[in-house]
């Protein structure tokens, strides 16, 4: 029979070691005394089974039986050792040892990053749950900012009014772009290629507070279309092979069981993970939105720090400088006379929801979701100064106090200008983020450059 292995050669006296006894070599037919030749080669190592070879199987007595052992400590092994991980495998005529697939892929990974950069091609980027690319426009645009430049490869969205709309107004998109019209969990991934970049923003519905309430979910695994989503972005994790990996979402999904097996895999992929909450109102924006961010990068590329992230903007000092002019007697400004209701009883019965009612003068709002053209309770209004009446912001006035590029937006319905706003996430955030990503790698690349020519 044959015998897989997947381990670490250890150490001994500075060297690498390979060590295996027991059961495993005898299972394979492989017994004390038996001879055999090492062959070195550049990222393998085969004992090969010969009767004229220079070594043999050496053995140890357990309980009155004889155990081979197999026990290799040479510098030969260290090409192999400093890839981390190996893959064993045992058969009746040879042992082969190769790098693990793992930290394969974590090797070429890295070698096409920065074969990437030195040649002065794009990295290639694949986004899920796309939307209308906001996050990815502003990923982008931080990249571009210090340099280095990126194009969307491709770009998979479940809903045709939101992909429709990046197609329309997005730049990230050339000649060259796949766009996707799918669920996420049919789409055949590993036809799509590997990418330097993965960005993904997960439906947030089943991990959100309020998605959690309005879907009677005891966790967020259990929504029908957004629960096992994250399955999805570890499979596309797998076979894309990014070197950089973006999840945004909720502040709640950080907490979530999905989040959990995220962190665990991509550890055992070869990512190292970092996590933090960006904040509207510090990177840049007036409205006061968390969003929670992962990066998972390769393990190359270990001077990333989420905490240095510094805002690209100073932004507005109040909400009066966003407005549009929407003159006095528009049908925009409403009584909302149900709403104030709502609240008057909410409030009665103890309920902690209240209404966001501004005048302009005010530096920063509070979030505003997906559903806005719905004009809920708990979401920023307008109020006007001489009539008291009020009003939702405009698409053009929602995308200022994202501080999301207006063009964006340009052309769409309210309706859907206000979900995929909603749904996004500060613009100058992640522009922040996207530079920061890319002075990591560009640090790295500059380094890796000036090794070769030493």
């Amino acid at each position: 029979m044959k015998t897989i292995i997947y381990t670490k050669l250890s150490k001994n006296k500075g060297s690498p070691r390979l060590f295996i006894e027991g059961q495993r070599l005898l299972s394979s037919g492989i017994k004390p005394g038996q001879r055999y030749n090492v062959l070195y080669e550049s990222v393998k190592v085969v004992l090969q089974f010969t009767d004229s070879g220079e070594r043999s199987i050496s053995k140890r007595t357990r309980r009155g039986r004889e155990h081979p052992v197999i026990d290799i400590n040479n510098r030969s092994l260290e090409r192999l050792a400093s890839c981390g991980r190996v893959r064993i495998i045992i058969s009746c005529d040879c042992i082969t040892i190769t790098v693990h697939h793992h930290d394969r892929k974590s090797k070429a990974r890295t070698q096409r990053l920065f074969g990437m950069l030195n040649s002065d091609r794009p990295l290639e980027m694949v986004s899920l749950a796309h939307g209308a690319g906001i996050m990815d426009h502003a990923i982008h645009q931080g990249l571009v900012d210090i340099g280095i430049p990126v194009r969307l490869a491709a770009a998979i969205e479940v809903e045709e009014r939101y992909i429709e709309a990046s197609l329309t107004n997005n730049p990230v998109w050339d000649d060259q772009s796949v766009a996707i019209h799918a669920p996420m969990q049919e789409v055949e991934l590993d036809k799509i290629g590997e990418c330097d970049l993965l960005c993904a923003g997960l439906p947030c519905t089943g991990a959100s507070l309020a998605g959690r309430a309005k879907n009677k979910l005891n966790i967020a695994e259990e929504h029908s279309t957004a629960g096992a989503l994250f399955f999805t972005f570890i499979n596309a994790v797998n076979m894309l092979n990014p070197s950089v990996i973006i999840l945004e979402n909720v502040p709640a999904y950080q907490t979530t069981a999905s989040m959990t097996v995220i962190r665990s895999v991509l550890h055992t992929l070869g990512y190292t993970v970092h996590e933090t909450i960006l904040n509207g109102n510090a990177l840049g924006a007036i409205e006061n939105r968390d969003r929670f961010v992962m990066v998972g990068v390769t393990q190359a590329l270990e001077g990333f720090n989420a905490d240095m992230i510094q805002s690209v903007r100073s932004k507005e000092t109040s909400i009066n400088q966003i407005l549009s002019d929407v003159p006095a007697d528009s049908d925009r400004w409403r009584t909302y006379q149900y709403l104030h209701d709502k609240a008057q009883k909410d409030a009665a019965a103890g309920k902690g929801f209240k209404r966001q009612l501004l005048n302009g003068s005010e530096e920063s709002c509070g979030t505003i979701g997906r559903g806005y053209k719905k004009a809920r309770s708990t979401e920023p209004f307008l109020v006007h100064p001489d009539t008291g009446l009020q009003r939702l912001f405009t698409p053009e006035e929602h995308a200022r106090l994202k501080a999301v590029p207006e063009f964006l937006v340009e052309g769409l319905s309210e309706t859907v200008a206000h979900e995929v706003l909603g749904q996004s996430v500060i613009h100058s955030a992640f522009v922040a983020l996207g530079r920061l990503i890319g002075n990591t790698i560009g640090d790295l690349a500059c380094l890796q450059e000036d090794k070769a020519i030493s």
